[in-house]
């Protein structure tokens, strides 16, 4: 059965940083866009970044650019998100999500999700 599961969540201040790391189990990760998206308290969840299943291409969402970075690694399996220079409404629970061969940063067209694992940025 295929799975991915989130790590490296925590509580930072404002300008910290944070390594989120997400390891899949029971699939082909080299067949796999991966993908974070995050969810704040009373707002829809929204895509963070992608990165495409070769490794060459990635996507961010505007607020994220120049901050985060997006990586994978297919030795181990994993997919990381980087987060600098963490600002408080990067507040949420972050989710790792994977979809077979596809290119897009929409959440309806990922298979398989994490259970989340929650960043708090403290001001």
């Amino acid at each position: 059965q295929a799975q991915v599961m989130e790590s490296g969540g925590g509580v930072v201040q404002e300008g910290g940083s944070l390594k989120l790391s997400c390891i899949s189990s029971g699939l082909n990760f080299d067949d796999y866009t991966m993908a974070w998206f995050r969810q704040a308290p009373g707002k829809e969840r929204e895509a963070v970044s992608c990165i495409s299943w070769t490794g060459e291409s990635t996507s961010y969402v505007d607020s994220a650019k120049g901050r985060f970075t997006i990586s994978r690694d297919s030795a181990k399996n994993t997919v990381y998100l980087q987060m600098d220079n963490l600002k408080a409404e990067d507040t949420a629970i972050y989710y790792c999500a994977a979809c077979r061969r596809c290119w897009s940063m929409i959440a309806k067209d990922y298979k398989y999700w994490g259970q989340g694992t929650q960043v708090t940025v403290s001001s």
